[in-house]
């Protein structure tokens, strides 16, 4: 056991000699001190996070709109959002590990709620995913 006392860890990550992880259950988004045993917040992020990744001085932050079953309410989140003002959204957040600043967001609206997982593709200029019901899939072929 490296931490206790966290609420619904999330995705954790090493990255330059830290363990990086998403304290879901509060919004806090930040690393553990592995000599204390304490976890360090660095950014409050205002959704379920989930899903981690980092490219360079940033970290790149899922953030879903929290279910409404028994699992979910009554988390510490609920009330650091009612706090602060601040309603529940489906995004990525882009933040500055040396600030803690959230430095650029992009909102997710419509069908989407939810965000599971979230990957760095440096040096990609045009993703793009391929559903498996659609025509381009049929047509897309890959040599190794």
């Amino acid at each position: 056991i490296v931490i206790k006392g966290l609420s619904m860890p999330h995705s954790p990550r090493w990255y330059r000699d830290k363990l990086w992880l998403l304290n879901s259950g509060t919004g806090d988004f930040g690393y553990v001190d592995l000599e204390r045993g304490s976890f360090e917040p660095v950014a409050f992020c205002p959704g379920y996070m989930r899903g981690c990744a980092f490219h360079g001085n940033f970290a790149i932050v899922g953030i879903s709109q929290p279910r409404h079953n028994k699992t979910f309410s009554g988390l510490p989140l609920d009330e650091k959002l009612q706090q602060k003002n601040v309603e529940p959204r489906c995004g990525l957040l882009v933040i500055d590990l040396r600030s803690g600043d959230i430095v650029h967001s992009l909102r997710i609206e419509g069908a989407v709620l939810e965000l599971y997982d979230v990957v760095a593709l440096p040096g990609v200029r045009r993703p793009m995913a391929i559903g498996f019901k659609s025509d381009e899939i049929r047509r897309m072929v890959t040599m190794g």
